[in-house]
């Protein structure tokens, strides 16, 4: 199976709050090659897409670079995503996601160490469904 993406990202800006939290409106489909399944992050799924720290260097680098990478990302780190996978295996989709979309490595590699390394405390700590 090749990694990608079968679709596009359809988000909308939830309203009535911070402007940091985002709907998917229509399923976001990927094919991913390391886990030889295909996920399906549900429309209705709230993401912060890409969480990259609101500090001037780091977001001038890498903000806004992995949107769709986020979404997935966030989803697998829900404990009820299907499929259902590790901390590090996430991670490594995030990785696989943001390579088979051509993010150059300046890109990829900083945010995959980034999620690596600040992740940890928001895996499995929400359900698919549940409200940012």
């Amino acid at each position: 199976m090749k990694a990608e993406f079968l679709t596009d990202l359809y988000v909308e800006l939830e309203p009535c709050r911070d402007d940091e939290i985002w709907i998917v409106t229509k399923h976001l489909i990927y094919n991913s090659a390391l886990l030889d399944k295909q996920i399906v992050v549900p429309p209705g799924f709230e993401t912060d897409l890409a969480s990259v720290p609101r500090i001037p260097f780091a977001f001038w680098l890498w903000g806004g670079r992995a949107h769709r990478e986020g979404v997935l990302h966030d989803y697998l780190f829900r404990s009820n995503s299907n499929p259902r996978v590790s901390f590090n295996m996430a991670n490594r989709v995030f990785l696989e996601a943001m390579k088979s979309r051509g993010k150059p490595l300046h890109v990829r590699y900083p945010m995959f160490y980034g999620v690596c390394l600040g992740g940890f405390f928001s895996y499995h700590k929400r359900i698919v469904g549940a409200k940012l």
